[in-house]
């Protein structure tokens, strides 16, 4: 059947989760940053994610938010870093988080085309709507769906019947695009069409799911939609 919705994830997907870190070591002053916040970044990100899947297994939700700080101070301690104020400059930019250059242009051509767009992600609804906002693309998105309003993190099924619920289109019509490989494979596993953002050039991980398409940015999506 034809693809008539694409849902993003957020962050990684349309927003650059690296930029609150390498943007806080542009700033004067932060020269031990400077030298160290790509390992920042990347601990963050990674801590970020296993805690939200460890909490959606042990059914202990927190707010996206509360696993964004807990991630950051295990990345900080990880780093020899002890800075209260460094610690919140880091928060701070989080919620300013920009958009990936192609992705404006790829969903401003998809609502040419007449798709329904829209975000489905484990952030909680505030911080969607600073990154949204921040970013510029709310114009383009028909909504933005948080995991808060079930409980639970992704890849638990439940957050991906959200699609279905939100923007009424079955399965079989969305297109899904994630820069999260566990993502896609999730998504293709429920029964989504999945692109997989591979900016990293990744391996395909090892899961039930596999993304039927990949590609190095998301340029390609509005091509590939329309030809589904």
């Amino acid at each position: 059947m034809p693809i008539t919705t694409c849902v993003f994830d957020a962050y990684g997907t349309l927003f650059d989760v690296t930029a609150a870190a390498r943007h806080a070591a542009d700033q004067p002053g932060q020269d031990q940053l400077a030298n160290l916040w790509p390992k920042l970044a990347a601990d963050w990100r990674s801590k970020q994610l296993q805690y939200s899947w460890l909490r959606a297994v042990t059914g202990e939700h927190v707010s996206f938010w509360q696993v964004t700080m807990d991630a950051l101070d295990w990345a900080m301690e990880a780093s020899n870093i002890d800075d209260p104020i460094l610690r919140e400059t880091l928060l701070a930019l989080y919620w300013e988080l920009p958009a990936y250059s192609e992705a404006p242009k790829t969903l401003a051509l998809l609502k040419a085309a007449g798709f329904k767009t829209a975000i489905l992600s484990n952030g909680s609804p505030d911080m969607l709507d600073g990154a949204v906002d921040f970013s510029g693309t709310r114009e383009w998105l028909d909504d933005v769906v948080s995991v808060e309003s079930v409980g639970i993190f992704k890849p638990a099924r439940v957050v991906y019947d959200m699609v279905q619920a939100h923007l009424d289109t079955p399965p079989e019509n969305v297109l899904f695009v994630s820069a999260n490989g566990w993502d896609a494979a999730a998504a293709a596993a429920y029964g989504f069409q999945t692109a997989w953002i591979n900016r990293a050039a990744d391996p395909v991980d090892r899961l039930p799911g596999k993304p039927a398409h990949i590609l190095s940015d998301l340029a390609g999506i509005p091509d590939l939609a329309g030809a589904l």
